[in-house]
């Protein structure tokens, strides 16, 4: 695919990069059409750490283990206030700046703590849940979340088990399509807040784990994205998008920090990616 091309010109020493797509159908298999860089060789996920995490929560949930409307993090939160960081915490710790459900105030300290909450019902270690739950049935072996680690950005994996996940969230094996719906819709919708790096967004459209589009402007994703591209990016420097109305999702891990040249470069990306696969076949 000549749009990965672009990949080549970024200001990184290493990257790597993969398109799926799919075809109609509620069970239909992501295909991988086309891939750059070294798809085993490990990178930081910082915050796309969420997108595994929140599906071990939802895991979760449908075992009844800890279900998504139970009480957690500060009083009046539920396990879906911290997921889609409505639940008024602070970002890097358990301060509280405002009651629940009232603002979008991006937390890792609510995913540690929704984190927290499943090793206690689950009586294990969160990174051995996640290991057991979500690493291992999805066959992502180079990924790792070691006991130390935060569960809202300590994953390292490869481009290739950043995939597997694509897939999962694409065509759900692990939950129900059900549940995986109501992750990828608005959580309290209508919730202003900031979006990391790219400033204030009036909504701030967040599901139950993934980021969504939405009418967000400025954003990491294209302009030709649908509003219901769902995904995530890390301060690591790379994310995973899937546009369900375009049947394409997008993974990129590289070595640099998030930056300027991360927002400049992200979104024309997309468009290309997007642009090349319509003129092969329509979207």
């Amino acid at each position: 695919m000549e749009a990965l091309g672009a990949l080549e010109q970024w200001p990184v020493e290493h990257a790597a990069a993969g398109v799926l797509t799919w075809e109609e159908g509620e069970r239909a298999a992501p295909a991988l059409i086309a891939t750059v860089g070294d798809l085993g060789r490990a990178f930081a996920w910082a915050s796309v750490t969420k997108l595994a995490t929140s599906l071990a929560a939802h895991i979760a949930a449908e075992e009844l283990t800890l279900p998504l409307d139970a009480p957690a993090g500060p009083p009046g939160a539920t396990v879906a206030h911290l997921l889609s960081h409505a639940s008024g915490l602070a970002p890097g710790t358990r301060t509280v700046l405002a009651p629940p459900g009232q603002r979008r105030i991006y937390s890792n300290a609510g995913y540690e703590w929704a984190a927290d909450l499943v090793a206690e019902r689950a009586e294990m270690d969160f990174s051995e849940y996640l290991a057991d739950a979500v690493l291992g049935p999805l066959a992502m072996d180079s990924a790792r979340l070691g006991p130390a680690d935060s569960p809202a950005a300590g994953l390292v994996g490869t481009l290739g088990d950043l995939l597997a996940l694509a897939a999962e969230l694409i065509t759900p094996a692990l939950v129900s399509s059900t549940t995986a719906d109501q992750a990828r819709r608005v959580a309290f919708p209508g919730l202003a807040g900031t979006l990391p790096g790219f400033g204030r967004q009036q909504p701030c459209d967040w599901g139950l784990g993934p980021e969504i589009r939405g009418d967000k402007r400025p954003h990491w994703t294209g302009a030709s994205n649908s509003r219901s591209t769902f995904g995530h990016f890390g301060q690591a420097g790379g994310f995973l998008w899937v546009d369900p109305v375009a049947h394409v999702a997008l993974a990129v891990l590289t070595d640099r920090d998030f930056g300027p040249w991360a927002a400049a470069a992200w979104p024309p990306l997309a468009d290309a990616v997007l642009a090349e696969l319509r003129e092969a076949r329509p979207l």
